[in-house]
């Protein structure tokens, strides 16, 4: 790659890094990912269960995004069975990665080849090789274990937290951050897929001492069972007391309104538009954008090229 190509590393999980990433690839940047494995749902959740894996579901999400999208491999890391016996829904990339795992004795070894395999653009890192599970303190003051329980319980969240609590971090993925012109985190679950990157060992420290542009990127709707009632500036002090301090001081958020029509289908999930309150982001000392990042598909959420672009044009802090 050239040397002036510049260096973007994206935090995150879920469809919401994906959906990044699948615009980003377009961009001649130096890409590099750190991706979450603390899910315990549906397929991953399976093979979590049934073989000690670590989730590969985020990750083959990411593989995929930054694949050629007619690539052969690409395709059969798409593939979902469906069977009657124990192989339904799951996901020939899912099965691939456990299967890679098992192989190497190394889970972040299995990403690095499968993304070869894939020839995708960029580099993918786990957020820790140590099997993590989430858990969380409830409005109650109950512990859950798990994300699904999680998500499920009804209850706000108080704070997330890793267990086992020591989980560290690849040497490569702190070197990344080191040398990242611009970090993003999200968009993506705020409890679920943001907030447990940031509190695997070492990584707080190395976003706050990393010289790069910093930048937030919102959810466009709350998700229920997570963020009801949320505005911008709760994702941003949720973000914010579990990292020590703001540490990404840049906040981009979409400022077009859907229709109502998509509105009233999303209110029967329980979600809503995430308001931004500009007056306490302005007292968190934030400096907010705000872009035209909404999709044209017939469902609420961002655009990837849109939300590419936007990110893009942050490389030096530009806005």
């Amino acid at each position: 790659m050239s040397a002036l190509e510049p260096r973007i590393l994206s935090i995150g999980g879920g469809t919401g890094l994906s959906t990044l990433l699948r615009g980003l690839k377009k961009f001649r940047v130096e890409l590099s990912v750190i991706v979450t494995v603390t899910d315990d749902g549906g397929s991953s959740g399976r093979l979590r269960e049934e073989l000690g894996t670590l989730p590969p579901g985020d990750i083959r999400n990411c593989m995929i995004a930054l694949s050629e999208d007619e690539h052969l491999m690409s395709k059969l890391f798409r593939f979902r069975f469906n069977s009657d016996g124990s192989l339904h829904d799951h996901s020939f990339g899912n099965l691939f990665l456990t299967a890679m795992a098992s192989v190497t004795g190394d889970f972040a070894e299995a990403v690095r080849l499968a993304s070869e395999v894939l020839a995708i653009k960029g580099v993918i890192y786990p957020s820790t090789n140590a099997n993590v599970r989430l858990r969380a303190e409830l409005q109650d003051g109950q512990w859950v274990e798990g994300e699904t329980r999680i998500v499920s319980s009804g209850q706000k969240i108080r704070r997330v937290a890793l267990n086992p609590p020591d989980a560290l971090p690849l040497k490569d993925s702190l070197a990344a951050i080191a040398s990242a012109d611009l970090i993003t985190i999200g968009p993506g679950s705020l409890y679920t897929s943001l907030i447990p990157n940031m509190l695997v060992r070492e990584v707080i420290e190395a976003v706050r001492a990393s010289r790069a542009v910093k930048v937030y990127v919102q959810n466009i709707m709350t998700q229920p069972g997570e963020t009801d009632g949320f505005s911008t500036a709760d994702h941003v002090q949720a973000l914010s007391e579990h990292c020590g301090g703001v540490l990404f001081p840049t906040v981009l958020v979409n400022n077009r309104m859907p229709s109502a029509e998509m509105l009233k289908r999303y209110e029967a999930e329980r979600a809503a538009v995430v308001p931004i309150d500009h007056d306490r982001l302005a007292a968190l000392g934030l400096n907010v954008v705000e872009r035209d990042l909404l999709a044209e598909d017939g469902m609420i959420r961002h655009d990837p090229d849109r939300l590419a672009a936007a990110v893009f044009e942050m490389q030096h802090g530009k806005t």
